[in-house]
């Protein structure tokens, strides 16, 4: 009978998925494990972004852990603050917080001897497993535009929201039109003296007034735990159902959301001239769809202003456009996104033979069926290459990928194995499955996105989350090879 060892495992990242396989370990008895967190504090992207107007596009019911509902959420659409004080209470709730060492930035993991060693500032140290939860859009994207460093007032990125600064009397100016651009300019449009918009391309929005829960709803849902479990699991089909499906295949999900974006454009806003400019040129949903109830209200505010001229560059008193104008400013936002590719990086990690992650990624980032990389054994990736991130909420794929990884953690544990990695014969034949998948997505059908990588196809999932699902509920144990005593 094969002997249980005892098991170190190494988590890198205090967020949504990190405390989520944190909490999976715990459930299977292994209390070994270390979250090394270069922040003093959980949460992730909800701790680092806290921009005005901040909510998650996903319904607030089906943006929780299935093993801990919150009956206490005041929207349909979470604010900000309140998923990152749910993730805070989460993790004091189940003791994870002993686990985790805050302001401990991993510089290295290198497979060495059929273990992982993890460099950081104060040393060197030995694991039998490494998860890697560092989200997913994490590290700020600026746009390269001559002059920036001469603005004169103050000039930062979204995710680095100076809240030290009073608005109500600045003239703000707004770069991007994205999801983060989106927001922001629903909250600030005729709340501070000017807001000039700086828009590339228009963005589709899908009508979603962010209705608020009532204190009886809440009341209800404390005091009958199971209406917590009905409500998930209605949000979890309806999203599954409608956006799971309509940017994979053509159908009626995909025509009736389209028609919704395109109505709610041309009911919102009746002026021909602004209609005009905030008219994208691709379809919906080709880019990722935006949720937002009064964004359109907001741009017609007095004070605010959709700027879609290039910009030129940027000076002390201002942005100018290659018209000439100079729009003179007091505050510059950079709503630009993120590094989409990032994954783990600026970390360096090494498998066997010497061989690194970029080098492995040379033509891409990619993985088996999202959360493991041949030659890297015992390396599990939450929110790994290609995860259905475009169309689903990101916690129950996070769980999914999680309960995936400890499908083979129990297995080293109870000393069954000692090693697995995916073969690359079948990480080539499943990415290779992926791309011959693509062509049906909506995804490639003309738009510019942060989904698109090196080869112009998006980096996405191009199955329904419930195929994603489906690949991760049991290893094919022949896609891996598996090292035993």
């Amino acid at each position: 009978m094969a002997q249980k060892r005892p098991l170190k495992v190494a988590i890198i990242g205090a967020g949504m998925s990190g405390l989520c396989m944190a909490a999976r370990l715990q459930d299977a008895g292994i209390d070994s494990f270390t979250i090394f967190e270069k922040a003093d504090d959980v949460g992730g992207t909800w701790r680092d972004n806290t921009y005005p107007g901040l909510a998650c596009d996903v319904p607030s019911r089906y943006y929780s852990y299935s093993f801990r509902p919150n009956p206490n959420w005041s929207h349909l659409l979470p604010p900000g603050p309140e998923i990152q004080a749910y993730f805070r209470q989460v993790a004091d709730e189940r003791g994870i917080r002993p686990h985790i060492r805050f302001g401990a930035d991993v510089t290295s993991a290198r497979y060495d001897d059929g273990q992982w060693r993890l460099s950081t500032a104060d040393g060197e140290e030995m694991f039998d497993v490494l998860v890697t939860a560092t989200g997913v859009l994490r590290v700020p994207r600026y746009p390269a535009i001559a002059g920036q460093e001469t603005f004169a007032g103050p000039a930062f990125h979204s995710s680095q929201w100076d809240h030290s600064i009073s608005l109500r009397d600045k003239r703000v100016g707004l770069i991007g039109t994205g999801s983060t651009g989106v927001q922001i300019t629903a909250e600030l449009g005729g709340k501070v003296r000017e807001l000039k918009v700086f828009q590339r391309t228009a963005q589709w929005i899908f009508p979603s007034p962010n209705l608020r829960y009532s204190a009886l709803t809440r009341a209800a849902l404390r005091r009958w735990p199971k209406l917590n479990g009905l409500a998930y699991r209605f949000w979890g089909s309806s999203m599954r159902f409608t956006l799971g499906r309509a940017p994979i295949r053509p159908g009626f999900q995909r025509r009736l959301l389209q028609a919704l974006c395109r109505w709610n454009l041309r009911l919102s806003v009746r002026d021909p001239q602004l209609r005009a400019k905030l008219t994208p040129k691709d379809q919906p949903l080709c880019k990722r769809i935006i949720l937002a109830g009064h964004f359109y209200r907001s741009v017609r505010q007095p004070g605010v202003e959709v700027i879609t001229d290039a910009i030129d560059h940027v000076e002390p008193g201002g942005v100018v456009t290659v018209d000439g104008t100079l729009h003179e400013l007091d505050l510059l936002v950079y709503a630009t996104g993120f590094d989409a590719r990032a994954y783990v990086r600026p970390l360096e990690v090494i498998g066997e033979g010497g061989l690194t992650l970029d080098e492995a990624w040379a033509d891409g980032p990619m993985a088996y069926r999202s959360v493991a990389v041949p030659r890297f054994p015992n390396l599990f990736m939450l929110m790994g290459p290609h995860s259905p991130i475009g169309n689903q909420s990101l916690v129950p794929i996070a769980e999914d990928q999680a309960n995936y990884a400890m499908w083979w953690i129990k297995q080293l544990r109870d000393g069954h194995i000692l090693a697995a990695a995916p073969t690359e014969v079948a990480t080539k034949e499943y990415n290779e499955s992926m791309k011959a998948a693509m062509p049906q997505t909506i995804w490639v059908t003309g738009c510019s996105s942060w989904y698109l990588g090196k080869d112009g196809l998006p980096e996405l999932f191009p199955w329904t989350p419930e195929t994603h699902r489906e690949l991760l509920r049991q290893p094919e144990l022949d896609d891996f090879d598996v090292r035993t005593a």
